[in-house]
């Protein structure tokens, strides 16, 4: 079970005031669409260079040899994930895997597949792609069929639907959960929440730790309540 916290700041300096507040209680970080769009994969780089795993979340969706050639740029910069929507499809999931792999021939970049964001419930869902009732779940599981196929490494998905996927495909996916809270934390913009212990227990491989961790008084005391609850789970 791996911690990420997410780099949810605006530019360098916010990156390196929360890595440096967090020490070595955090070895994994995300940089998403804000601070990748600000710094560019020069913080990749810098990342790298503190001894820290980076996780790129870019939800790539174009055609494939787009994705393809995205994919290898970012592979190159030291990236170990990177993100493309499932609902690309499969031959675009398949472009990033060949491209991370061109980037990073080691097999240093694995290619996760977003399924339907935490910010999205039923309702949101049925109002985005012009629906009637939506089962979450049951989508959620459709888009891992197409990361599966297309040979990606593992999904994004809430916590409330890891079970589905693990009966569906065992250990082939590994599960990144976000939206995580600590008890008793808001839910914010999130729509489908878990706490860390939860996640784990519902099969996670990978947890994106936000505002639990980094709106915090005190980030690094909320980081080790993560690695506490983590250790409570066999």
């Amino acid at each position: 079970m791996t911690p990420i916290v997410a780099l949810d700041v605006p530019d360098r300096a916010g990156a390196q005031a929360l890595v440096s507040r967090l020490g070595d209680s955090c070895d994994f970080y995300k940089v998403g669409l804000e601070l990748f769009s600000a710094e560019g994969p020069a913080i990749v780089g810098w990342l790298r260079a503190q001894g820290k795993r980076v996780f790129v979340d870019l939800k790539l969706h174009d055609i494939p040899t787009t994705v393809r050639g995205a994919a290898r740029s970012v592979a190159r910069h030291g990236a170990a994930l990177l993100t493309v929507h499932a609902s690309g499809g499969q031959a675009m999931v398949a472009a990033a895997v060949e491209g991370a792999a061109e980037g990073a021939p080691d097999g240093g970049c694995s290619i996760l597949g977003v399924t339907i964001l935490t910010s999205l419930d039923a309702a949101g869902v049925s109002s985005a792609w012009g629906r009637g009732a939506v089962d979450v779940q049951a989508e959620v599981v459709r888009l891992a069929g197409l990361v599966a196929a297309g040979q990606g490494a593992g999904i994004v998905c809430s916590g409330h639907e890891a079970a589905a996927v693990r009966a569906a495909y065992g250990r082939a996916l590994g599960l990144l959960i976000p939206g995580i809270r600590l008890p008793g934390g808001e839910a914010h913009d999130q729509r489908r929440v878990m706490s860390p212990q939860a996640a784990a227990e519902a099969g996670a491989r990978w947890l994106i730790l936000g505002r639990a961790v980094t709106g915090a008084a005190d980030p690094a005391q909320a980081m080790a309540a993560v690695h506490a609850a983590l250790a409570s789970v066999a």
